[in-house]
């Protein structure tokens, strides 16, 4: 013990670093979790301000290089700035690195984190990374076992994270550099847009490495459809993936969370497809001037893009307001749990649309193929979705005083933003410093999770021994 009056030994001081980040990995998961996801953001928010990461080599306002730092470890694909030319190959290559972490997820990453720093994948970095498949695992207390990935299982989700992340990206990589060529990209270029493809697209993020967008590949089929992949493989969640490479022939096995997740999102797809389809076939700044298949095409695409993709081929402050509306609805649903998409989650809208069905059928429990949902995780989603279109009406109401915007085209950015999937009808580039503020922490709630955020809120969770007099209020 070092002398009254007399500097403590780095090593002192180092070991008290270590064991406060111990008690905050093991005094709560979820505020941990978000602890982990705001230093990164810092971090590259530092990174992202240095002259060597602008084109001009001049130093990115704070307000540009934190809304990008945030839209980048978010995996969100929204900017104030034009992100093809006004990031040097250094900011590029911070923006390729920041999307591949945040891509991890809040959760799974502060549980990679947390084994950092404990030296063990311990009970409490188990929860954590579980948590990230189940929200209810954020909260203490019980936790029903059956679960999308029971606590036994978590390294080898994490294992599943790692590689699949590795492979998809590396796949989607190697396919797209020879259609990158084919569509006219020089060798040299191309050897950095398909690596920078293939992340954006399996992040769910959308950022693009050229000027123009994917304007240039507009009539491109296979590159458009190579991307579409990318985005299904990352929004349909990691537990999803872990279960399709254990049981992929074997339906029977598939958890419950496997099947809502597939069937939601496939559904949500083609309706999607169908309604731009429907609305927007004689508009003649979108679809009114193509023929019938590369409508169809543009529709499934834009149906894609709108669940957390962020890719765009046509300006979507060309759509009919029927259609920002119908985008808007896509976007606030996003993708499967735990995965690179944002939104409310697919699921929580497949446990709603199951719970309204048994009520209007009269049934005394939530079922679906042969399992009985808990009221417990009912209440979850129904909070999910209740928090969500709160944060999303008062980012609306505060960024619509301060731009004047139309409201539709103010809320179809929040959405997304909330969402992170990145379309944007132009709003978002010319926020004033204020708005781009409230825009970033919408992306930040929206990612990080509603119900991460309650959990990292409340101090630890009570048991109570005993129940209150039921009395009915009237409803409806």
């Amino acid at each position: 013990m070092a002398r009254s009056g007399q500097p403590r030994s780095l090593g002192a001081n180092l070991r008290d670093v270590v064991r406060v980040g111990k008690d905050l990995t093991t005094s709560s998961p979820s505020r941990f979790a978000i602890v982990v996801f705001s230093s990164l953001i810092l971090l590259f928010t530092g990174l992202l301000s240095l002259p060597i990461a602008s084109a001009d080599r001049t130093v990115t306002p704070l307000a540009d290089a934190l809304f990008t730092a945030v839209s980048t470890i978010c995996v969100t694909g929204l900017s104030t700035v034009d992100m093809a030319t006004h990031w040097s190959p250094f900011g590029h290559a911070v923006v390729f690195v920041g999307v591949n972490i945040g891509g991890l997820g809040v959760l799974t990453l502060a549980s990679v984190m947390g084994l950092v720093i404990s030296k063990r994948l311990g009970l409490r970095a188990k929860l954590i990374a579980a948590g990230d498949t189940n929200p209810m695992r954020a909260h203490g207390g019980p936790v029903n076992e059956s679960q999308t990935v029971r606590l036994g299982e978590v390294g080898q989700l994490l294992r599943t994270v790692a590689i699949s992340a590795l492979v998809i990206e590396a796949g989607l990589m190697v396919l797209l550099y020879p259609s990158l060529l084919m569509a006219g990209v020089d060798p040299i270029s191309a050897l950095w847009e398909a690596p920078f493809y293939a992340a954006m697209a399996f992040t769910n993020t959308g950022f693009t490495p050229n000027p123009g967008g994917l304007a240039p590949f507009a009539d491109d089929y296979l590159v458009l459809s190579l991307l579409m992949v990318g985005v299904f493989l990352g929004s349909i969640g990691f537990p999803v993936i872990y279960t399709l490479t254990r049981h992929l022939w074997h339906v029977k096995k598939w958890s419950l969370h496997t099947k809502l997740t597939l069937i939601t999102t496939v559904l949500l797809f083609i309706i999607g497809a169908g309604v731009f389809l429907l609305l927007e076939y004689d508009n003649p700044r979108t679809f009114g001037s193509m023929d019938a298949a590369d409508t169809t095409f543009q529709a499934f695409f834009q149906s894609a893009m709108t669940r957390s993709g962020g890719f765009s081929v046509i300006d979507q402050a060309d759509l009919n307001g029927s259609s920002l509306l119908a985008a808007s609805m896509l976007m606030f649903v996003g993708g499967g749990s735990a995965s690179t998409a944002g939104g409310i989650k697919v699921t929580t809208l497949a446990v709603l649309a199951l719970a309204v069905w048994s009520e209007a059928k009269g049934r005394p429990s939530v079922e679906a193929f042969g399992r009985r949902i808990p009221s417990d995780v009912q209440r979850v989603a129904l909070s999910v979705v209740a928090w969500g279109a709160t944060i999303v009406a008062v980012s609306t109401i505060a960024i619509a005083q301060i731009t004047k915007e139309p409201v539709v085209e103010v809320l179809f950015d929040v959405i997304s933003a909330f969402g992170t999937v990145g379309l944007s009808t132009g709003v978002t580039a010319s926020l004033p410093d204020g708005a781009s503020y409230i825009m970033a922490a919408t992306i930040f709630m929206g990612r990080v999770g509603t119900v991460t955020l309650a959990a990292a809120v409340a101090a630890t969770s009570r048991s109570q021994l005993y129940s209150l007099p039921v009395e009915r209020p009237i409803v409806g």
